[in-house]
């Protein structure tokens, strides 16, 4: 697999995402590594057709194919299997989060970025890109990694104060908020149409908050009490935000600085906000029996192997279907939700499902057809 240099561009669902946008929300999505554009597919917001940067000038094997090489043919459907299947372990990951006791989000977060750092410290050290950075590049380096881990943080404890299901919901709103700060701080262009999701998103939010002063004091089919639901929304929205923020720093960076090193940031950056903040809280323990240590393992595996089944997909498959398929994260909160959490979700929480989802397909869908648009015009 042959790592493009750069951040994640406009591809468009996380967390996050790079990034794919993509719900970071698992962002849980920083960690995604971006992959060079399969032979023959035209790469989003690329300016013409040709080879990724990280090939460029580099002889076989290290470019992606050898020369004179018979291209294989795709098995058709197998990036959006691999979609699936990364959507699949992000939402295991999840489940066993909420079965975790006792153990505070942020030390959770602690062990994840353990996980990063592990996995990205051979390609440092493979591709000589250093541990700083560019010195003009530091600062947009800086607040992605804390940005994205503050994301992280905020996701794992949604997680555990609200219903699966919902916290799921509340982060597919990323690509949303995207567009609306790219179009604040880029300049990028916003049509009626991404108003129009927008308000979307927000009413499915809206849906799944209950806020008392619309539907009443007595709210149904939540854990615990209001005041941790409502908490957990602030934090999932919260969280949300942060992960569109990081895609949009990521834009602004564009590929001057190496995929690896951005993901380092986010690792380092996050272990030290993590260990601070524990200290502070006074809330650093190790879990009490064996199995909540082998779901943090898991947790760290699990998210690890969604991260690496989500590049393999973007590989082989354009980011427009595999932002679509994304949404199979909602649809397996649901139904883990109910087989092990014995929590059956309310229709509130599945019109607001509906609006999301509609909202993060129809940005999905747009930018992917402007970008098929776009690479049509340039062939002309």
């Amino acid at each position: 697999m042959v790592l493009c240099q750069g951040g994640e561009g406009d591809a468009a669902p996380a967390a996050g995402g790079q990034e794919p946008e993509v719900p970071p929300g698992r962002e849980d999505g920083p960690g995604a590594v971006q992959p060079c554009p399969a032979p023959g597919v035209e790469a989003a917001g690329a300016e013409e057709r040709r080879a990724c940067g990280c090939c460029s000038g580099m002889s076989w094997p290290f470019c992606c194919e050898a020369p004179g090489a018979k291209k294989k043919a795709a098995c058709p459907g197998l990036g959006l299997f691999y979609t699936i299947l990364s959507a699949f372990l992000f939402s295991v990951a999840s489940l066993l989060l909420k079965k975790i006791e006792d153990v505070h989000s942020v030390e959770v977060s602690a062990f994840r970025c353990v996980f990063q750092m592990a996995f990205v410290l051979p390609g440092l050290i493979y591709y000589k890109t250093g541990f700083l950075g560019p010195k003009g590049k530091r600062i947009f380096l800086f607040f992605r990694g804390f940005l994205g881990s503050t994301a992280m943080v905020l996701l794992y404890y949604a997680y555990q104060v609200m219903p699966l299901a919902d916290a799921t919901v509340i982060t597919f709103t990323s690509p949303v908020f995207t567009s609306l700060l790219a179009w604040i701080f880029l300049k990028e262009k916003y049509s009626l149409w991404d108003v129009l999701f927008t308000l979307f998103a927000v009413t499915g939010v809206i849906l799944i908050a209950r806020p008392p002063f619309l539907f009443g004091s007595r709210v149904t089919g939540i854990e615990g009490s209001y005041s941790d639901h409502l908490k957990g929304t602030i934090a999932a929205i919260a969280s949300t935000l942060s992960a569109a923020s990081t895609i949009v720093i990521l834009r602004k960076v564009g590929k001057s600085v190496h995929y690896f090193l951005s993901i380092w940031y986010y690792a380092v950056i996050g272990l030290i906000g993590c260990v601070i903040a524990l200290f502070v809280l006074n809330e650093w323990r190790l879990p009490h029996c064996g199995r909540d240590r082998v779901f943090l393992i898991l947790i760290g595996l699990l998210g690890l192997g969604g991260q690496i089944f989500l590049t393999k997909a973007l590989q082989i498959e354009k980011a427009g279907p595999v932002s679509i398929m994304r949404t199979m994260d909602v649809v397996f909160a649901f139904i883990l939700q109910v087989l092990f959490l014995n929590h059956i979700p309310t229709w509130w929480t599945v019109g607001g499902a509906l609006c999301v989802v509609a909202s993060s397909s129809g940005t999905a869908i747009r930018k992917w057809r402007h970008s098929v648009k776009k690479a049509k015009q340039r062939e002309i």
